[in-house]
């Protein structure tokens, strides 16, 4: 999971970027990167370790020179969290020049990696699978070009390619030097991606056209006065030459779209839309439905006060609270300098920010039966600290529910789960998560449930509950390739 961006505008937009990527800070906190690039054709590039706060210093931004421009906030998934180099965006520089960023994870890297070297041509400096997706971009547009020009037919020809050869989830947003902005999604839409257009500001003495942005969260777009065209459908490109020209274009043979699960329970934030779908009444939706679920497995009378475990299971809470009848109270006061312990790396990481993170105010606790509900237990690292920390405030009983079903599969396709031995609800039936957790009782969100809870008065057909389900949307992810990721994450 990662955050992008890409805008085209009528003047400079270093700044605009850099509040983008400060919108998007949730979505990945070991480093940020921003390209943009003039009419010459010639790259700026700025990537640093950390937050966008800390890698972007006055003189960073001032070099960041162009009206059209990408960045990136990175959570690791491929390859190392400290390794700077892996830092996005990439850049290669045949054909034209290409600066691309990317949010996904693709799932045949052994075999684009072979075809590179033997095929292609082309040297590999690191293990990101981000520069394996620019570098075959650049391959395949290298194929393309049969004059001195490139033009959009060209783009999305190659962007085909790109489909035919790539397998997994991404979400991208590429610069081509001299030539313009490039954006595309994965034939099954796994990863968001969203367009906006504002109209441009006379300007003295030049034409004024509209200026366009691509994201991975529409709140970005709203934020900066964009209105919001349409999501990139599954599959498409769109390109938006260095005159304000936009083509779009299907580029798949096949698509359907099934997003990601797991951006509606934790990942984006809840002032977001995406394929149409309203995160907040989402994360409502799920609170209804949790909230028969805990009525069904907890006895009578278990329950004083309801709590959320700040901030994405608020919602949640709430109509749990609201449709069983019970006290809704905040326990848990968040520290918010401190980062999303999901997404941070390693075990000793995560436990230790927990408590940075959230204090437990007694005052709440002290003698009641406490119900805690949380977006989802992954690693249950998080859960079990909480859960302790709701007893030594002087909680009577903790029973704990997840908004989401038992995480019992790796995720594949962007989030940082590729290990089963590393999952709390793997190879464990309920009660033994609940002993290992050490909460009195434990209730989780049905799967159909978390469906509906979702696809509820919208358009979408099918969506990716791999992590839940075991089933994975691209057809492609084997019980060997498991294995295989499993124990390149061990050695």
């Amino acid at each position: 999971m990662c955050g992008i961006v890409g805008m085209a505008g009528q003047g400079p937009v270093n700044q605009e970027i850099y509040d983008a990527l400060l919108l998007l800070q949730h979505r990945g906190q070991d480093s940020t990167g921003m390209a943009t690039a003039e009419s010459s054709g010639v790259f700026h590039i700025h990537k640093a370790r950390g937050q966008v706060r800390e890698a972007f210093r006055t003189r960073d931004m001032r070099a960041l020179l162009g009206d059209i421009g990408l960045g990136h906030v990175r959570y690791a998934t491929k390859g190392t969290a400290s390794n700077e180099e892996e830092a996005q965006p990439f850049y290669v520089n045949a054909p034209y020049g290409i600066v691309l960023v990317h949010n996904g994870n693709l799932t045949n890297t052994r075999e684009l990696t072979t075809e590179l070297f033997h095929k292609d041509r082309r040297h590999l400096n690191t293990s990101s699978d981000t520069e394996l997706l620019v570098n075959i971009l650049g391959s395949e547009l290298q194929s393309e070009i049969t004059g001195p020009d490139l033009d959009p037919a060209q783009v999305f020809r190659a962007v085909g390619r790109v489909h035919e050869r790539v397998e997994g989830s991404y979400a991208s947003i590429a610069l081509i030097a001299g030539y313009g902005l490039l954006a595309f999604r994965d034939p099954f839409g796994i990863r968001p991606l969203i367009l906006g257009k504002r109209p441009a500001p006379e300007v003295p003495g030049g034409e004024p056209r509209d200026e366009y942005i691509v994201a991975s969260e529409s709140l970005v777009l709203e934020n900066a006065g964009f209105e919001i065209v349409r999501d990139v459908e599954p599959g498409e490109a769109v390109f938006i030459t260095l005159d304000g020209t936009l083509h779009a274009q299907q580029c798949a043979k096949s698509t359907v779209l099934a997003p990601c699960s797991f951006e509606y329970v934790y990942l984006a934030r809840p002032d977001s839309v995406m394929n149409g779908v309203s995160v907040y009444e989402t994360r409502l939706r799920m609170g209804e439905r949790l909230a028969d679920t805990v009525a069904k497995y907890t006895p009578a009378g278990a329950i004083d006060v309801v709590m959320p475990i700040p901030d994405s299971a608020r919602p949640a809470a709430m109509q749990v609270a609201r449709k069983l009848g019970i006290e809704y109270r905040e326990g848990f006061y968040k520290n918010r300098y401190v980062g999303r312990t999901f997404i941070m790396p390693g075990q000793a990481v995560r436990k230790k920010s927990v408590r940075q993170k959230l204090n437990a105010m007694s005052t709440e606790f002290q003698g009641k039966n406490v119900l805690l509900v949380d977006d989802s237990i992954v690693r249950g690292t998080t859960s079990r600290e909480i859960i302790q920390m709701a007893r030594d405030a002087g909680a009577k009983s903790v029973t704990f529910a997840s908004a989401a079903p038992p995480v019992r599969y790796p995720h594949v396709y962007g989030i940082n789960m590729p290990s089963r031995h590393e999952l709390v609800a793997h190879g464990r039936t309920i009660p033994e998560i609940a002993e290992e957790l050490g909460c009195d009782y434990l209730v989780y969100q049905e799967v159909d449930d978390l469906k509906a809870a979702i696809m509820e008065g919208t358009d979408l057909v099918d969506l990716d509950m791999s992590c839940f389900d075991g089933r994975y949307v691209t057809g492609t992810v084997s019980d060997e390739y498991l294995a295989w990721v499993e124990g390149s994450q061990e050695s």
